[in-house]
């Protein structure tokens, strides 16, 4: 588990830069907007860190197991488009880890690894933060829309680019509590 995670927040580590990157030839975005992201990075950087140290307690290390690509995909195929990447990556991705992280603090918990218990913990709770990032920015590139309109964007978007990646259960009141609604996500869940 913690080998997957370490995955996860290096590829988190990436899409965050990329982003930086990607979108910094847009000139309607405030520094604001790369300043999140930046921290964002700062962020993913430590989460890896924490869970490479776990590993090497645990006697493994990152690459020893073999790992997907699901996260990296969906950076690339919205690299073009910023309503997209905010949709795919901290909307969608990061809100999964709202989802999992009580579970598998539980898992690891009951398993009696409360160290990584612990860092899964940390982790979920610090992904908040990247999710509200996402809906800032994402309803910061919606002004002038109404709530119904803002909705049926996020619909379209994950429709297109998120697939069978928004499925429950939910934490439906964390993610309300960062601003991603159930209208939004909801209706285009996997059933």
């Amino acid at each position: 588990m913690i080998h997957n995670l370490a995955h996860i927040e290096l590829n988190a580590v990436d899409l965050a830069w990329d982003t930086v990157v990607s979108f910094s030839s847009n000139g309607d975005l405030p520094r604001e907007f790369f300043v999140d992201f930046l921290r964002v990075a700062d962020d993913e950087s430590r989460h890896l860190r924490w869970c490479l140290q776990r590993l090497k307690e645990l006697g493994a290390e990152y690459g020893d197991l073999p790992s997907h690509g699901l996260l990296w995909s969906a950076g690339a195929a919205t690299r073009h488009d910023l309503l997209a990447r905010l949709v795919a990556i901290p909307m969608v991705q990061e809100a999964r880890g709202l989802d999992a992280g009580p579970r598998l603090v539980q898992r690891l918990r009951g398993s009696g690894d409360a160290r990584s218990a612990a860092i899964v913990e940390k982790i979920a709770e610090e992904e908040r933060a990247h999710v509200a990032v996402g809906v800032f920015w994402f309803r910061y590139l919606c002004d002038g829309m109404t709530c119904e309109e803002v909705a049926r964007e996020f619909h379209r978007i994950a429709e297109e680019h998120c697939g069978e990646m928004i499925r429950g259960p939910f934490e439906t009141e964390t993610r309300e509590a960062v601003g991603l609604l159930e209208q939004w996500f909801a209706p285009v869940s996997a059933r």
